[in-house]
């Protein structure tokens, strides 16, 4: 297995890569603002053939790139319906602030074909089986891609692109429009705690760390897990 990235001009997004090794089809996992330059680097270093955008939610800073990764390639996007509306138009989810920023300084378009995720279901595609986990909390469409780590050398048996879901020592914030904070922690109790400790997570913002790390030094999984004191104070990474 292949898997690879790096973070967006914007926000310090993560894009993700994989395939099932070098010189094969592959999945691109959240191209956000910048980073076409850097993809088209990558995948022709590795002589990668994008298959489909899987998008973990339908934030700005993770979607900005899907229509020409897609249109490049003829490829699908897929998002989780929760956040279809964010791809016609993503000042949705965004604060107020947030939207003067972004007003009339970022050219934006829908991608022409897009599929809908569905919680628990398995897609097939590059040639990599990739299980998807409706995680709603930090957007209402917020999902988790698993898959596992077939790579010999990497010691796990599965790998969690975990968006905006969780962060090393943190998770995604909950206070713009479509989160939720009782929904988080609901996902976090349900979707990430019974995940296996050395799951390794590759997070939509920061650098990448696992289950077994998380569940022993995240305040947040500590609070769902009830071994944690007093509630953390309002998580705000992330767009």
């Amino acid at each position: 297995m292949l898997v690879t990235g790096f973070p967006a001009d914007a926000f310090g997004t993560n894009c993700y890569v994989v395939a099932t090794g070098p010189g094969e089809q592959c999945v691109v996992v959240d191209p956000g603002i910048g980073v076409i330059d850097q993809l088209d680097a990558l995948l022709a270093e590795h002589r990668l053939h994008p298959a489909a955008v899987l998008l973990t939610h339908g934030h700005l800073d993770h979607t900005f790139s899907v229509a020409p990764v897609c249109g490049a390639r003829g490829i699908t996007a897929y998002v989780h319906p929760a956040d279809r509306e964010l791809l016609a138009d993503p000042t949705k989810a965004l604060s107020m602030d947030l939207t003067q920023l972004f007003g009339g300084r970022l050219s934006y378009a829908e991608p022409e074909d897009v599929a809908e995720l569905t919680d628990g279901t398995t897609l097939t595609l590059a040639g990599l089986e990739i299980t998807v986990d409706h995680a709603p909390g930090h957007t209402g469409g917020s999902v988790l891609f698993r898959l596992p780590a077939t790579d010999s050398s990497m010691e796990a048996e599965q790998i969690c692109l975990s968006g905006d879901v969780l962060f090393a020592g943190s998770i995604g914030r909950t206070d713009l429009p479509g989160g939720s904070m009782p929904m988080m922690l609901t996902s976090l109790r349900d979707k990430i705690l019974p995940l296996a400790d050395d799951t390794i997570v590759l997070p939509g913002h920061g650098p990448a760390t696992t289950i077994g790390r998380e569940r022993a030094t995240n305040p947040y999984l500590a609070e769902v897990a009830g071994t944690g004191g007093a509630r953390p104070a309002a998580p705000t990474r992330g767009l």
